[in-house]
């Protein structure tokens, strides 16, 4: 078993220029993720959870303090290390699925991996296996607008995983979808933690929150509680 912890912040510290003022919006956050975790990041609306969340996902990097992905220091990488990490470290679910209108579930899957150097071949044996993971292997070759939402969802999930990464990084996975799909959505990312794969979700939803393992709730801009649920 992996000891060590996949994810480590110390006295994270954030903020932007706002009208010639810089405005704090992430106050000396600190905590650990290890493997095999399934935790939710919770807050309302200018809590300040988007911006941590684009700390994890390395789409930006803390004015103080560290962050260690998987033993890496991020602070200290460049903008073409980072797009790589991102990458290969983090598979991306979004609240809005992002996904190409032009091209196929199967497509869709691939795009990611085509930034990593693989064969087409390699890149079509993988996508076919992720979207088989989510139930889809009959819709490969259909295209989004031909999709319903939930399945839509379940493509982008394929997406985030074609690649085995070791951090899916879900923002809002329910938030366009309705109370049923969201259901069968969850269930999903539950299984795939249960297989062991590390799962960050993003939400202002209690009720999403609940079926997480562990809970980080975010409010002002501070860590207020880190708590595990009882399973």
């Amino acid at each position: 078993m992996n000891t060590k912890p996949l994810i480590r912040i110390e006295h994270m510290v954030h903020g932007y220029m706002m009208a010639k003022e810089q405005m704090t919006v992430l106050k000396d956050i600190s905590f650990e993720i290890h493997h095999g975790e399934f935790v939710a990041i919770i807050g309302p609306s200018g809590s300040g959870k988007s911006t941590l969340m684009n700390m994890i996902g390395c789409l930006d990097i803390p004015n103080e303090g560290s962050y260690s992905l998987d033993g890496q220091d991020v602070r200290c990488l460049s903008d073409n290390r980072l797009a790589r990490i991102r990458n290969e470290k983090i598979g991306f679910i979004f609240q809005n699925f992002n996904l190409l209108p032009k091209l196929s579930a199967v497509q869709n899957v691939e795009l990611p991996l085509v930034y990593r150097g693989l064969s087409q071949r390699e890149r079509r044996t993988l996508a076919a296996a992720a979207l088989e993971k989510v139930g889809l292997q009959e819709r490969m070759h259909h295209r989004p607008s031909e999709l319903s939402g939930g399945q839509q969802q379940r493509v982008a999930i394929a997406r985030a995983l074609a690649g085995n990464p070791p951090i899916l990084l879900a923002d809002e996975p329910t938030g366009a979808l309705d109370s049923k799909t969201g259901e069968e959505v969850m269930h999903m990312i539950k299984r795939l933690n249960e297989q062991g794969h590390t799962i960050i979700v993003i939400t202002h939803d209690l009720g999403i929150a609940e079926q997480a393992k562990r809970v980080i709730r975010i409010q002002d801009g501070h860590l207020v509680e880190d708590r595990r649920n009882d399973q």
